[in-house]
């Protein structure tokens, strides 16, 4: 499966694609920030990619006109009897950081989630300090629902682990909400 945007595509994860993880995902802050608690391998992100699962969907994120990765997303712990989902997003560069690859990947997962897959609720948890995650979460719509309080142990302390969730209403209301004002589109916080 491939999604297109504007700027980005979503498109099946590769082996090459490895490289590109295994170096950030080995980076002590980004470990720190996904809650990864021990160091990948190559190996084990390529047996990862041809992991056969019924319960997500992965995908690398590259600018559509260089081809470059910025990062992976996903939903996961898919439940479709429930309609739920959890999704992941970790573009992990920050020379990437505000330059609008973040809002457009999510919103064409929100799109994957509530358009194509029909559920009615997307969640994701966020390590408590990684306090840009938790901004950028809040400006695409996701609401906090609860606080695992010192539910993540790291670096010797601990942190809170922020659980967040999105509704389809909510989704469709902010859709909504930016048709009937096209004006002030690029104001919108999903639009950064």
């Amino acid at each position: 499966m491939r999604i297109e945007g504007k700027r980005v595509l979503l498109r099946e994860q590769m082996d090459a694609d490895a490289d590109f993880f295994c170096i950030w995902y080995n980076d002590p802050d980004i470990m720190k920030k996904c809650g990864f608690t021990e160091p990948v391998t190559r190996e084990e992100l390529v047996n990862g990619f041809h992991k056969e699962t019924r319960d997500s969907l992965w995908f690398t994120v590259v600018n559509k006109d260089t081809n470059e990765i910025l990062g992976e997303t996903g939903l996961l712990r898919m439940f479709p009897e429930w309609r739920t989902t959890d999704l992941s997003i970790i573009l992990p560069d920050p020379f990437r950081y505000r330059q609008g690859y973040g809002s457009e990947t999510i919103q064409l997962m929100f799109d994957l989630a509530f358009n194509r897959c029909d559920f009615n609720r997307v969640a994701i948890g966020v390590v408590g300090f990684n306090v840009n995650a938790l901004a950028f979460y809040e400006s695409v719509g996701f609401k906090r629902e609860g606080i695992q309080e010192e539910g993540y142990f790291c670096d010797g302390a601990y942190s809170d682990f922020v659980m967040m969730r999105l509704l389809r209403r909510e989704y469709e209301e902010r859709i909504r909400s930016r048709q009937a004002c096209p004006a002030t589109e690029t104001s919108l916080p999903f639009n950064s």
